[in-house]
Formats: structure tokens, C-alpha cells, sequence
């Protein structure tokens, strides 16, 4: 039995693994189930259906960057399971709250007035409560695992939140409206149960490093204060500080600052796929939101796809060598994908097909081809950039450093959202913004190159120094 499979038994682990399956199960199932419904089921207007898309990707990734650090700093000074159990109870409120927006909606309720600000509100909610649990699925397992059960049991629960984003995107574009809502306010019961059983997790620091004699009294040491003043808005003020000094500190290290803008610039585009796709997907291709659905699954694919052949290609060793020509590949595809779309020729009846009628029409494989391309490329491309973020820093800097990336990742991310919004206000068609996301590959490119460059000469410069300390 492996070590995997061992810590799947364990009650340590298991808990933990369970709760934040159905975490990101459900936050993907609610808002591509608001995003799919309110595109095809409320609005019959592509510049209304493309800005609502846009503005659920914004709020959807906004609480990521006014609050990760402040998340960070609350799962360092308080028990973490703690934080689980009293986020997960949290999500009870918002799951009920978003099935209450979309019962409305669908029976056409103050739609909206009411219902449609309200689906977006719980779109917030349920990313802030994401942000609040993001740094505790890792920073606990330490404390729960043996030495040699972390590296497995962080790669489990990796892959079981990859699973489970897949799962929530890909049922979300083929369950009735009626039926998801029923499961958004289920899964968040099944997850605070689950939550109950995660072991305790007091923070380390402040009996194993700072009061190791007083391990016998945890109890009776009071937790240290956060620093928020007794003000939610000075904490987030105070947090921004931070992360802006997180980022201004990996600047100095031209390597890592290149993979954190080039890696920004992968996930800006496809932010600003996936804001398109459900329009597109209606307007452009008459094709049902199982289809639209679909699209996000391909994509998912490509990536997973795309991260194991650059493994195989560098045979382990961390190089950007192959990243400008993938994103220059992935550009090509983006290229393809938009004339395909633009020569589609919607079925005779002008109705919406399902997914076993739309992949009959003859530019349907090309079309989904294209898009494995594009987002297998784009794995090629972004992969070896990560790698870059944990080997070219200090050992002690790591988790700094990715917090950092995950800081302007989120940014960049916002700004493609709200950039792909101003041109759907001024009135550019959502398959003409594909063109969009291709012209960034070229900036995307040119930062790929820049940082094989600085590779190599940091590698030129090792040897230069290696060679004058032996002679």
C-alpha cells in the first residue's frame, strides 16, 4: 500500500481532503451554473451576456487579491480547523443565499431588480470564503502528516481539487437550473460535516516556537491579535501593504519577476476565454450550454495534457527554453480558433443544439481541436514557469514567492476581465475579442524569451563564477 493510499484511511487527513473536495466542487458548480443560466436563460443580447460573464470573473477573483494576505495572516494566529469549520458554516449561508437568487431567476422574479445582483453578490461570497481556506489546505498538513506524508499528501489534495473544479464545471453546463441549486445548499452541508472531523490545528508558532514549555497549557495562552485595529478596513488596507511589498521583493530576482508577469499574462487570457466562451458559445456556434460547458472541459484538458509532455520534454530539468515557441503555438491556435468561428454556419432551424447534435456539424471537431491546442500549448508554455518560482529562490522564500505570483496573477487576471468588459461596452462582437487574446500571446512570447535570456545568463554567469573560484 503506497503512501497515498495509507493517508486516504487516515482520520488526520481524510477529513481535511474531503471538505476541500467539495469546497471547490461547489464554488465551480455555482457560478458556472449562475454564468450558464443567466447567458442562455435570461438574456437574449451578446453585449449583456458577455458583460455579465466578465463581472461574475471579476468578483470572482477580486476577494483573491484584497485578501489573501489577511487570509494568510488569520490561518498563521488562530487554529486552523477552527477557521475550517467556521468558513464551512459560512458557505451554508451563501450556498442557501444563492439558491434562493436562483430560484428567483428562474421563475423570473424581480430578476433584475433583485435575483441577478443578488447571484453575483453570492459569487463574491463564495470566492471570499474560498480566499479564507486557501492557505490553511496546505500550511495544516504539517501538523497532521508525518515528514514523508506531505509532499504525497499536498500532491492528493492538488489533484483532488482538480477533480473537483472539473466535476462542478462540467455538471453545472448539464444539470436543470432546479437541480442545481439543490445540490449547491447539499454540498455545503456534506462539507461543514466533513469539516467537524478535521483534527485540531493551533498555530504552531505560538506554543512550538515561542512558548515550547508552555505546550502542557495551550489553552490558557491567549492567541495573538490580528492586526486589523478592530477595523475590517484597515486590516485590508494593511494587508494591501503587505502583499505590495511581497511583490516589490521578488522584483529584485529577474528570473522569478519575468515567470511572475509571463505566468500573469497565460491566466489573464484565459480569463478572458472563459468569459467568452458562453456567449460565443450561444451566439456564435448556436450551441446549448452543455456545449459552453464542454469548452471549459477541453480546456482543462489541454492543460493537463500540455503539463505532461513538457515534463517528458525537459526530462526534469526547470527551463523556459521551450516557452516562447509554445505560447507562439498557442497564439497560432487562438488564430485558428477564431477563423473556424467565424466561418461557422449556424445549423437551419436557428435553434440551440445539444451537445450529441452540435458535434455533428462539420466545424465542430476543427473547433474543438483548436481549442486542445491552444490550452496544450499554453501547458507547455506555462508549466516550466512555475518551476521557476520554487528553484530560483531562496529555500526560505518559497512560500513568499508563490504568494506573491498568486497576488499578480490575480491582478492581471481582474485587468483582462475588465479590459475584455470595455470592449464588449463599446460594442467589439465576443468572437472579434479573440483576437484580443491572441495579440497577448505575442507580449506573452516576448517575456517567454526574455526570461530564457536571463536564464542563461545567470547560467553563463554560475560557470564564469565556478571557473575563477577553481583556478
Amino acid at each position: 500500500m503506497t503512501t497515498s493510499t495509507r493517508l486516504l484511511h487516515r482520520k488526520r487527513f481524510l477529513p481535511l481532503m474531503v471538505t476541500q473536495f467539495f469546497n471547490a466542487f461547489n464554488d465551480n458548480l455555482y457560478k458556472t451554473a449562475v454564468v450558464l443560466f443567466v447567458v442562455y436563460a435570461v438574456y437574449n443580447d451578446e453585449r449583456q451576456e458577455a458583460l455579465f460573464s466578465g463581472l461574475a470573473s471579476v468578483l470572482f477573483i477580486a476577494p483573491f487579491v484584497l485578501l489573501s494576505a489577511l487570509a494568510g495572516q488569520l490561518a498563521d494566529t488562530r487554529d486552523k480547523a477552527a477557521i475550517v469549520r467556521v468558513v464551512k458554516l459560512c458557505e451554508i449561508g451563501w450556498a442557501s443565499l444563492g439558491a434562493i437568487g436562483l430560484f428567483l431567476a428562474w421563475q423570473g422574479i424581480a430578476v433584475h431588480s433583485f435575483a441577478i445582483p443578488l447571484l453575483l453578490f453570492v459569487v463574491f461570497l463564495a470566492a471570499v470564503q474560498s480566499t479564507f481556506l486557501g492557505p490553511i489546505k496546505y500550511a495544516i498538513l504539517p501538523q497532521h502528516l508525518k515528514k514523508e506524508e506531505v509532499l504525497p499528501g499536498t500532491g492528493l489534495i492538488e489533484a483532488g481539487t482538480y477533480i473537483a473544479i472539473l466535476t462542478g464545471t462540467i455538471l453545472a453546463g448539464f444539470v436543470s437550473v432546479e437541480l442545481a441549486m439543490v445540490l449547491v445548499v447539499l454540498t455545503s452541508l456534506v462539507g461543514y460535516v466533513s469539516a467537524r472531523f478535521v483534527p485540531e490545528a493551533p498555530p504552531q508558532s505560538d506554543y512550538e516556537m515561542h512558548y515550547p514549555l508552555l505546550e502542557p497549557y495551550r489553552d490558557r495562552v491567549p492567541s495573538r491579535p490580528l492586526r486589523w485595529l478592530g477595523m475590517p478596513f484597515v486590516a485590508v488596507a494593511d494587508q494591501a501593504v503587505m502583499s505590495f511589498k511581497l511583490v516589490r521583493n521578488t522584483m529584485h530576482n529577474r528570473e522569478l519577476w519575468l515567470a511572475i508577469v509571463a505566468i500573469s499574462f497565460f491566466w489573464t487570457i484565459g480569463a478572458v476565454l472563459f468569459i467568452q466562451f458562453p456567449p460565443l458559445a450561444k451566439n456564435q456556434l448556436l450551441a446549448s450550454k452543455e456545449v459552453a460547458s464542454l469548452f471549459l472541459v477541453i480546456f482543462s484538458i489541454g492543460i493537463a495534457i500540455g503539463s505532461v509532455g513538457i515534463n517528458a520534454l525537459l526530462k526534469g530539468k526547470v527551463s523556459a527554453r521551450y516557452s516562447p515557441a509554445s505560447v507562439v503555438v498557442m497564439g497560432a491556435f487562438l488564430i485558428g480558433f477564431y477563423l473556424v468561428a467565424k466561418l461557422w454556419i449556424p445549423n437551419e432551424a436557428g435553434q440551440l443544439l445539444p451537445v450529441e447534435a452540435w458535434i455533428l456539424e462539420p466545424l465542430a471537431i476543427p473547433l474543438s481541436l483548436m481549442l486542445l491546442g491552444i490550452s496544450t500549448a499554453g501547458g507547455f508554455f506555462v508549466v516550466p514557469l512555475y518551476a521557476f518560482l520554487t528553484t530560483r529562490c531562496a529555500h526560505d522564500a518559497a512560500s513568499r514567492t508563490i504568494a506573491a505570483n498568486n497576488i499578480v496573477n490575480s491582478l492581471a487576471m481582474v485587468g483582462g476581465s475588465l479590459f475584455a468588459i470595455a470592449l464588449t461596452t463599446i460594442g467589439m462582437p465576443v468572437v472579434d475579442q479573440l483576437l484580443f487574446a491572441g495579440a497577448m500571446t505575442v507580449v506573452a512570447a516576448w517575456l517567454g524569451w526574455l526570461l530564457y535570456k536571463a536564464e542563461k545568463d545567470a547560467a553563463a554567469a554560475a560557470e564564469e563564477l565556478a571557473r575563477v573560484a577553481a583556478g
